[in-house]
């Protein structure tokens, strides 16, 4: 016989596997630290990479100016500015990083702790159901 609880549960727990239930299953896997600082390392990786293209793309923009005054640069001062601005991008884009990480790990592990709830309810609605059988069946 069928529960129509039961169906609902478990229709709404295939729902959640299909859909958001991969990403929070998969972040699940890591350690709340681990995550974060996976993420934080893709992250300082991919803003190396984006602020080296951006001083490219400005160099090339700017390259007839940047010439022209080659030799009356203060190559000190430009690469401590050119490190500042560096080390700030980097620092405010990892800073988001953490903060957007943080709240997607606490999101997938609510999200998990009620598909494990809810697979509690299911296996207790299959025992209960087992039971009354086995007393019926007596």
């Amino acid at each position: 016989m069928l529960n129509e609880s039961r169906v609902k549960l478990m229709t709404r727990m295939a729902a959640f596997e299909a859909g958001e239930g991969k990403k929070s299953m998969a972040i699940g896997t890591y350690f709340r630290s681990d995550y974060i600082a996976k993420e934080i390392i893709k992250s300082i990786i991919y803003g190396t990479v984006a602020f080296g293209l951006i001083l490219g793309v400005y160099l090339v923009y700017d390259f007839e100016v940047f010439m022209e005054n080659m030799y009356e640069i203060d190559w000190l001062a430009f690469g401590k500015t050119l490190l500042f601005r560096y080390l700030t991008a980097i620092g405010t884009y990892s800073l988001i990083t953490y903060i957007v990480y943080v709240v997607r790990y606490s999101r997938a592990r609510r999200n998990l702790q009620i598909y494990y709830n809810n697979l509690r309810r299911l296996r207790a609605m299959y025992r209960k159901e087992a039971a009354a059988e086995n007393k019926m069946e007596e």
